[in-house]
């Protein structure tokens, strides 16, 4: 099946621009074109599409992308380079996770610590 560039940026959650940019910069080859000269994606570009996304969306650097990209280019010789670039961004990602975890019980604190502000001031009013 294919999809137009429109589609593509539904299915993907990339903007049109988006996806050109990702493709003058060779993070996605450039998809096949039909008579008209138009974008074609195929099941396997929305795929690729989607991973760049989770990459992107995790905060991993356009620069280390592209190093992946060129990488998956030149085939399985470069599988451990690849793995080695998605240990050190998992690395990353769990980091963060902590990061927002921390924060999270921060914000969970200060709410409770509100709540019964609230609470006590209820009973006054009441009492």
């Amino acid at each position: 099946m294919t999809y137009s560039i429109a589609q593509a940026a539904e299915h993907s959650g990339l903007s049109i621009d988006t996806l050109r940019y990702y493709e003058r910069i060779g993070l996605v080859d450039p998809p096949a074109r039909d008579s008209g000269g138009r974008r074609n994606y195929s099941d396997d570009d929305l795929g690729w599409l989607v991973f760049l996304t989770r990459l992107r969306t995790t905060g991993m650097p356009i620069r280390m992308m592209r190093e992946y990209a060129q990488l998956r280019h030149r085939g399985a010789a470069t599988a451990g380079r690849r793995k080695q670039i998605l240990f050190e961004h998992r690395a990353s990602v769990r980091d963060r996770i902590a990061e927002l975890q921390s924060c999270l019980e921060v914000l969970e604190f200060k709410i409770t610590h509100y709540e019964q502000i609230e609470h006590t001031m209820i009973e006054g009013i009441t009492a």
